[in-house]
Parts: structure tokens; C-alpha cells; sequence
């Protein structure tokens, strides 16, 4: 069943109390600081007058809204501030002083040049936690480098090891290492937090694209680390472990095989009516799967296109076999598992009208996260949040306006 916002669970979520500035756009700053919101901070998301977020002009739109935007800017205010100009340097500057933590993923050198990089904020604020977000890091050869996404995977390993054997690399469906280096940037300022708690002072957190790239090669980087080989491309396939990939069934779709080992190999073979493959010598062990992939692999798609994939999911299902289907976007957003845990939600826009959100990922028992306001409209609360935090009058704000600041 669908949730709506207003029956979503409620209570006090862990991070209430806590205010981020957040002058990231696009993905990876931005799904950080909603994760944040989520967990219950205060956000107030700074865009350039007239423009703001580049996603804002990212097609399909609901009412002219970005439908790109909308997922990952929820629970946010937005304020406008020209930081090229004095007046918004030091309304920011103002803001700043009564935040805890800011979010920035502008290309090293920019906050320098704007005056809002970490040692002239520190000056105004040493309690507040940094946290900066970018393709390469802030150091390095590479620091300065234009990124983007499929750069990174392509430099990070993914891409390397993603596509069929003998084709061209493929990117991963989706932005995969902007969003990680969001959850990134999430831990590390939960972690420059806490020490805070301890210390009273903030820090500068230095996320980079790469780095997290580079980490999630794990086993990949074993298996070279003790082959000095690289890795090939499988396809849905894994290196060390066969079967354990996608099979098409009779009926043109897909579902998943994790045959993890020896046990799960023999249910697989029965509930496949192949009985005799169990002891197989080619077969016999996950060492010999691996060996005689070339040989396994085509003798299993033959028997899977034998049936449709509801069929074949529900008989191994039924013997405790790990399968699963190969979900499109219209399936995993009717799924019973994926509305039963919340991760569809609905709430009311002011342009866009009913939108449906992905919901929060953590579930804490005690302080669970929040589903705030609906994602901003460009500049929708600048003169409430120049009045409560920073002071502004109603004649302050139209000086501002004038001097074209806001």
C-alpha cells in the first residue's frame, strides 16, 4: 500500500536541531544534505537568483517542475544569494555563524575565489563541520579536473569490470558514484560531529568520487592483489562464483541464480529436474563451476529458456533457493516488499501537485527519519531564513534585493 507523507511514522529524528547550509547542486551534495533532512536537520539549500540547482532545467517535468530535482531536494529550504556579490557574502557569512555544518561540491578553487572555502568560514564559525564534495578530491594531481559521474567510473574501476565479454564497458544504470559519495559525505559528517560533541571544534571533510570508486573494488582488487591479472568483464556473472547471474526464461524476462555453493548448487540441479549435474565431475564443486564456466554457463541457459520466469521463480523459491527477478522500474514500484517498507511515499508539491518519493533507506526504532517539506521552489523561504538566522529587516532584504544579492 501507498504511504502518504502524513502517515509516515513520526517522532523526534536523530539530527533535529541540527542546521546545514548547503550550497551543493545536482546529485552527490545534494542526495547528502537530503539524507541529512531526512534524518532531521534543518537545510537550507543556497542557489544562484534566477537559475539555482542546474537540475531545476533537467527534463521530464510534473507541471513544470524537474522531476530529477524533486528526488533528491525534499525537507530543504531554499534561499537565493549571489555569491559573487559583497552584500550576499556577508548575509552568508551570517547564516553561516549559526550553522552546524555546510556542503559545498564545487570544483576545488571555487569557494577560495568566492571567499566562502573552509579557512574563511572557520574564521567565522570553528564549530561548524565542511564537508566537501568532489570528482577527484582536493588534492592531487587531479584535484582540479572537471568530473563527472561516467568519469569517474570509467577512472574508479567500475566500468572496467561492467558490460558482456568482448563488448564495450557500460556505465551503471545510475549515477552510482555521485549517490556514494553522498552516503560518504553523510558518514563522515555524522563521524566530524560526534568529535565535535567531544571537542568543540569543526573540521574540513574531503570527499572525493574516486576514492569511493576505488573502495567498493574490494574482492576485484583481491582477486588482482593475488592473480596479478585483471579481473574480465562477466556480464550479471561473478568471478568467483558460478552460477550466480541473470538467465533469460521463455518468456523474454530475466530472474537472478546466486548459487553461492555446494548445497544451493544441489537444490538448484533439483529443482531444474537435472539431478545427474549434482555430481558431475565438471560440476561436482564451486572450483570446478568456475573452471567449466564456459561449459555450465550456455547448458543452463538452454534449460532456463525451457520455462517463464514466474515459473521457474516460484519453484526454486519454494525450495529455499536464492533467485530472484530482474525488476523494471513499473515492477520494483509495485512490489510488496518495497511499499511494505516505505520506499514509496507521497506528498503534496505547491506547482507539481501529488508527487511520489522514494523513501528514507534507515529505519531507527527509536528516532525514526522524517519525510519534511516538499522539495523548494527557487528562493521560497530567502526572507524567512535572512529574518530568523540572520537578522535581516524587511528593508535590509529590499537593499539586498536592489544591490542584486538575492
Amino acid at each position: 500500500m501507498l504511504i502518504k507523507m502524513s502517515e509516515h511514522k513520526s517522532g523526534e529524528p536523530p539530527l533535529r536541531g541540527i542546521r546545514v547550509l548547503d550550497l551543493s547542486r545536482v546529485l552527490a551534495g545534494p542526495f547528502c544534505t537530503m539524507t541529512l533532512a531526512d534524518l532531521g536537520a534543518e537545510v537550507i539549500k543556497v542557489e544562484m537568483p534566477g537559475s539555482g540547482d542546474d537540475t531545476r532545467e533537467y527534463p521530464p517535468f510534473i507541471e513544470g517542475v524537474s522531476s530529477y530535482f524533486l528526488m533528491v531536494n525534499r525537507g530543504k529550504k531554499s534561499v537565493t544569494f549571489n555569491l559573487r556579490a559583497e552584500e550576499a557574502r556577508e548575509a552568508f557569512y551570517r547564516l553561516a555563524e549559526r550553522c552546524d555544518v555546510l556542503v559545498e561540491n564545487f570544483r576545488p578553487g571555487v569557494t577560495e575565489r568566492l571567499g566562502i572555502d573552509y579557512e574563511a568560514i572557520r574564521k567565522v564559525n570553528p564549530r561548524l563541520v565542511y564537508c566537501s564534495i568532489s570528482s577527484f578530491g582536493q588534492t592531487g594531481p587531479y584535484a582540479e579536473w572537471p568530473g563527472y559521474d561516467i568519469i569517474v567510473q570509467a577512472m574508479g574501476g567500475l566500468m572496467g569490470i561492467t558490460g558482456e565479454p568482448g563488448r564495450p564497458p557500460v556505465r551503471v544504470g545510475v549515477a552510482i558514484t555521485d549517490i556514494g559519495a553522498g552516503m560518504w559525505g553523510v558518514i563522515g559528517i555524522l563521524a566530524a560531529l560526534r568529535t565535535r560533541d567531544l571537542t568543540g571544534r569543526g573540521q574540513h571533510i574531503d570527499v572525493s568520487l574516486m576514492d569511493g570508486s576505488v573502495s567498493w573494488m574490494t574482492y576485484m582488487a583481491g582477486n588482482y592483489f593475488a592473480t596479478g591479472e585483471n579481473p574480465p568483464k562477466l556480464g550479471s556473472g561473478h568471478p568467483n562464483i558460478v552460477p550466480y547471474q541473470a538467465f533469460e526464461a521463455s518468456d523474454g524476462k530475466y530472474l537472478i541464480i546466486a548459487g553461492g555453493n555446494d548445497r544451493l548448487w544441489a537444490i538448484l540441479c533439483k529443482g531444474m529436474g537435472l539431478e545427474d549435474w549434482i555430481e558431475d565431475p565438471k560440476y561436482v564443486t564451486a572450483e570446478k563451476r568456475v573452471e567449466n564456466r564456459e561449459v555450465l554457463i550456455p547448458a543452463l541457459e538452454e534449460e532456463f529458456r525451457k520455462r517463464a520466469r514466474d515459473e521457474w521463480l516460484e519453484v526454486l523459491r519454494g525450495l529455499g533457493f536464492p533467485c530472484a527477478p530482474v525488476y523494471a522500474m513499473d515492477e520494483i514500484f509495485n512490489d510488496p516488499q518495497v511499499l511494505h517498507r516505505g520506499m514509496l511515499l507521497e506528498m503534496e508539491h505547491p506547482q507539481a501537485g501529488c508527487i511520489r518519493q522514494i523513501g528514507p533507506t534507515l529505519k531507527l526504532s527509536e528516532t525514526p527519519c522524517v519525510m519534511g517539506s516538499p522539495p523548494p521552489q527557487l528562493g521560497e523561504q530567502t526572507e524567512e531564513v535572512l529574518k530568523a538566522l540572520a537578522g535581516y529587516s524587511d528593508e535590509d532584504i529590499k537593499r539586498l534585493r536592489q544591490a542584486g544579492a538575492i
